[in-house]
């Protein structure tokens, strides 16, 4: 039973570890040894110079004319030529804590670009023209929004006399952005267009940051379809898949922590969209994510209208999910999901009763730990009545000697006749391990608690706690479970690495955002509770003596 138990602690440091390093591998941009991947929707070729893969985008230095759309958390830049989303700033969310600006999600500028483009190609769409893509023409400068929608017009004409105005609507209170082609074909001529759009923007393949001990934010690609509603693709996976799909509807999205932008084509019967790479130089380059409408034809003398959506903003769970079917799988809660996604859900309803995401985490580390304290008790039951059985597999080594085989069987008829079975403390806490993992990348991944106060000096849930309280208390309270909890080491060398586990795991918490460390220290705190409850029952009943 001790090279068991010393098993199962040396298996919880290890996952304790895994889950260290895919915190940094998840919020680190991820090094890419040589070629920079761009993925395009076979739009290389076919979309107009500074749409494709091998073209940067228009600079905004070169445009005619800039113009600003606002709603109540939007505030997007769209550059008339071509009509592409420059640069999007969220106005419920700010750079840092307590800084005055604004969290930029999109942007086009000499150090950075990531925007969201979108145009007509095919036989007569005015972003296939060789001369160009299309100079829209607007009434203003800027715009805001002050009903419930904002619908903003650019109009084109072109030499053929067909009418084309892009329509960008907003929302109140959304992050979603409509995006809409209204073409009166006046020409005597029937035509067709194709709508696309996508998302571009530079990586630099050459930087490593994987070493870094503070959060950086997660960079990569993503696509849902009817087969699968999420694929999730880092940059340097790109080169070496297959992402050509073909689908009745689905989306394609840029992720990085908290926030994605992704485009969901309009719907219809016969709508797909497919993805290819394409590749620029081998040190930097572009990542373009997009997608391709069915062709449209327009008969001579009429209209039709054809749309997509964008959605650029935070990772808003139900509000993705409600916009298209797995854009809320971005808040990405890992192979876990089935159990997290209901964990957050618990964590905003307790929110909801409190206002403060801090005792939310509270409150549900408790709800948690009391619904599994079943589990609990059989566990720390089993580990007492395996201490007390250790004379008698004493005197069973000694009387069996070397002859393995001989002592598994009375070992296995002691258990037998003393009712006792030795894996009882390690399946509570295998069947507890998924759901504490889940509840660790609940809180990893929740928008909500970024730049949430929680107490006291504590003003960002997602931020490291600036003094290290937290971290060392969750380092003592780890240090009074081992302290109370049954052991027979009897090992020096297996006692000094008993005795150092809360050490290093202090030291690995000392990077934790704050909600997640509270998270554990609470855990801690109930388990110390429930084990002193646990023990004084067992000591009643004469299954548990103190060390």
């Amino acid at each position: 039973m001790e090279s068991q138990r010393n098993l199962l602690v040396i298996g919880l440091l290890f996952v304790s570890f895994l889950l260290f390093t895919e915190w940094q591998n998840k919020d680190n941009p991820v090094a890419v040894p040589t070629t920079t991947q761009a993925i395009t929707n076979g739009l290389t070729g076919d979309v107009p110079a500074g749409s494709d893969a091998t073209t940067d985008a228009p600079n905004s230095e070169q445009s005619n004319k800039l113009i600003t759309i606002s709603s109540d958390v939007l505030e997007l830049t769209i550059d008339t030529v071509g009509g592409d989303i420059v640069r999007a700033d969220l106005l419920d969310h700010a750079t840092e804590l307590d800084a005055e600006e604004r969290f930029t999600l999109l942007q086009n500028d000499a150090t950075n670009v990531y925007i969201a483009q979108s145009g007509l190609i095919g036989a007569n769409g005015p972003d296939a023209n060789a001369n160009g893509r299309p100079q829209y023409n607007t009434t203003a400068t800027s715009f805001t929004i002050s009903g419930d929608t904002l619908s903003i017009p650019l109009s084109y004409t072109d030499a053929n006399g067909v009418q084309f105005t892009k329509v960008f609507t907003l929302t109140r209170g959304s992050y979603d952005v409509e995006v809409s082609y209204q073409i009166n074909n006046q020409s005597a001529n029937a035509i067709s267009v194709q709508m696309y759009g996508q998302l571009k923007q530079n990586i630099d393949l050459s930087t490593d940051e994987g070493s870094s001990m503070m959060m950086q934010a997660y960079r990569g690609a993503a696509l849902g379809t009817t087969d699968k509603r999420y694929e999730k693709y880092d940059f340097s996976d790109i080169s070496d898949a297959n992402l050509s799909r073909t689908t009745t509807a689905g989306w394609v999205g840029m992720l990085q922590h908290y926030f994605v932008s992704a485009w969901i084509p309009g719907n219809s019967q016969n709508h797909f969209y497919s993805l290819n790479i394409g590749r620029t130089d081998f040190t930097k380059g572009q990542a373009i994510i997009g997608f391709k409408q069915p062709v449209e034809a327009i008969a001579a003398n009429s209209e039709t209208t054809i749309s997509a959506k964008l959605w650029v903003g935070p990772k808003l769970q139900d509000e993705m999910g409600e916009l298209v079917e797995g854009l809320d799988l971005t808040v990405d809660y890992s192979w876990l999901w089935f159990i997290a996604q209901p964990l957050f859900k618990l964590l905003q309803f307790f929110h909801g009763l409190v206002g403060n995401w801090g005792i939310a985490v509270i409150m549900i580390t408790f709800t948690v730990r009391g619904a599994m304290y079943p589990l609990t008790k059989a566990q720390y039951t089993s580990m007492a009545k395996m201490r007390l059985l250790q004379p008698k597999l004493t005197a069973l080594r000694e009387k069996c000697g070397d002859d393995k085989q001989k002592m598994s069987q009375s070992m296995m008829a002691l258990y037998k006749e003393e009712k006792v079975n030795p894996l009882g403390g390690c399946f509570p806490m295998i069947i507890q391990m998924p759901i504490f993992i889940s509840l660790y990348w609940a809180l990893m991944e929740s928008v909500e608690l970024r730049h949430a106060p929680f107490a006291l000096w504590i003003n960002d849930l997602s931020a490291q706690d600036p003094y290290y309280v937290l971290p060392l208390l969750m380092g003592v309270t780890m240090y009074m479970i081992q302290k109370m909890s049954p052991t027979q080491v009897q090992d020096p060398m297996q006692q000094k690495v008993m005795q150092f586990m809360p050490v290093m795991f202090t030291f690995f918490f000392l990077w934790f955002p704050a909600g997640l460390v509270l998270y554990w220290l609470m855990s801690n705190v109930v388990t110390i509770i429930q084990q002193t409850i646990i023990f004084r029952a067992l000591e009643k009943e004469g299954l548990h003596s103190k060390k």
